[in-house]
């Protein structure tokens, strides 16, 4: 649509309207006044100051609606509902078609609602008739990929944003600060406590699940003894020493040899010795990020000895 719609005809025609405008003062005034609104009802003699000066800084999205259009009122709600949401990345301008006809004759409307996006004094995006919800917010989203580096206030929006964000960080929960209290000065079994305490409050806390593995490894490794790698070589039938073992070669960032020692034992164990070394293992996968490679692959290493 870029071009194809000369929006300055519409000023000249509110020049001469009878009708008073509906806000005092231009855009640049709302904004330095009280901060840029993120919805607001536009009207033919306030449609160059709220919509085409606007859109020199962020999209402007027009939504042309009237009170008797049902979908109308599926519509709107959800473009104020993102407005709202958009930390002021883009600003939402109701018309009114019956109140103004002018507008909805300049960009040639056939039916309502139908929205459209300005940006740099000229229409760039259109759709009509009401959308999902997460069809509008893709659309929004494009919207604002395309045009972040022609105008300015999406940036600064955005980065406005980010910096609340910041500054309204969550409180720290007084249960993992005693946690990680204890963890620092060393004391594995009262950090350990702390942890469990919270999963059985919040079973899926995913935060003290790993914590409690990290802590449960931390108590190992401190102990762990080089030694038990060549006593667990030597008698490969000895379970405890070869998961004392895959403990001293993970404390030496020996990740893939822990963990195919331990697949190794899968397949040489049954019932319940078994089961116990594949828990072991899968706690000890809890250690590393989500996508490690070497998890990925040590994962399939464990179903291909089970199964």
């Amino acid at each position: 649509m870029a071009g194809a719609v000369d929006l300055s005809a519409l000023k000249n025609k509110a020049d001469n309207a009878s009708q008073p405008p509906a806000t005092g003062g231009s855009a640049d005034d709302t904004a330095a006044a009280s901060g840029t609104p993120a919805v607001i009802d536009v009207t033919e003699a306030t449609f160059q100051a709220e919509v085409v000066d606007r859109s020199m800084q962020v999209p402007v999205v027009v939504d042309l609606w009237a009170d008797w259009c049902g979908p109308c009122k599926q519509l709107s709600p959800v473009l104020e509902r993102l407005a709202q949401e958009s930390g002021g990345t883009w600003v939402l301008a109701k018309v009114d078609v019956d109140a103004n006809p002018r507008i909805a004759q300049l960009f040639q409307v056939q039916s309502i609602p139908t929205v459209i996006a300005i940006a740099g004094g000229q229409p760039v995006e259109a759709f009509a008739g009401a959308q999902p919800e997460p069809q509008i917010r893709q659309w929004i989203t494009a919207l604002l990929d395309a045009l972040r580096e022609q105008l300015p206030g999406i940036q600064a929006a955005e980065q406005d944003a980010a910096g609340t964000a910041e500054v309204e960080e969550e409180p720290e929960d007084p249960r993992f600060t005693a946690a990680e209290e204890a963890l620092d000065n060393g004391d594995f079994t009262a950090a350990e406590a702390a942890y469990q305490q919270i999963l059985e409050a919040e079973p899926n806390n995913e935060q003290a699940q790993a914590a409690l593995a990290q802590v449960r490894f931390s108590a190992r490794a401190e102990n762990a003894d080089p030694a038990a790698i060549d006593r667990a070589d030597a008698a490969p039938d000895d379970l405890d020493a070869q998961l004392a073992a895959a403990d001293a070669e993970l404390a030496t960032q020996q990740v893939e040899a822990a963990f195919d020692r331990l697949i190794r034992t899968v397949k040489r164990t049954s019932g319940d010795e078994r089961n116990r070394v594949r828990q072991y293992l899968i706690d000890m996968f809890e250690l590393f990020p989500d996508g490690d490679p070497r998890v990925t692959n040590a994962r399939r290493g464990l179903a291909s000895a089970l199964f």
